[in-house]
């Protein structure tokens, strides 16, 4: 269930300041627009792969999810017309570890944004419990893995796969 609690104003020390909330069902077509302004290179480094369309398999592993092993943040402008990111938490079964992965519309890239939804995602998850966060990086996701390192995240190899690294965070 999505609570107004989770939906919050937040500034990035750029002085940029923005809203975030949970994403609900409708967001889908909202985020279909938004991912049409990320980069190529950052859709890859956000799922992993090549992609050229965010499709609707993907936008609804998003927006229809169980707000108990899974939450997924959406962040507009004040003004509430443009949305700036997406962040996605989802846990195992028993709300130990979860995986964090946020995608960044290009033209609000370097304000900060990723550094404070990175952060705002993080306090969600103590506050659940969740004793660790993850996020899975390719090597080549420079920009990703110094704001994760910044707050706290320790960097591991992946055994699955030597192009990716796993960056690590205990909570609490």
């Amino acid at each position: 269930m999505i609570t107004d609690d989770l939906s919050r104003d937040l500034s990035t020390r750029t002085g940029f300041t923005f809203h975030v909330r949970p994403v609900g069902p409708d967001d889908e077509a909202g985020l279909a627009e938004f991912f049409t302004h990320v980069t190529p290179e950052d859709l890859r480094f956000r799922f992993l792969t090549t992609v050229r369309e965010v499709g609707h398999d993907r936008l609804a592993a998003m927006t229809k999810i169980d707000h108990r092993q899974t939450e997924s943040f959406i962040a507009f402008t004040e003004d509430g017309k443009t949305i700036v990111a997406t962040g996605m938490l989802a846990c195992d079964a028993t709300l130990e570890r979860g995986e964090v992965a946020i995608s960044i519309r290009s033209e609000y890239k370097h304000k900060g944004v990723g550094w404070e939804l990175l952060r705002h995602i993080c306090n969600f998850a103590e506050t659940k419990g969740v004793k660790v966060v993850e996020s899975l990086e390719d090597r080549q996701n420079h920009e990703a893995i110094e704001i994760e390192r910044e707050q706290g995240f320790e960097v591991d190899e992946c055994p699955d796969d030597v192009r990716l690294v796993v960056l690590r965070k205990r909570l609490g």
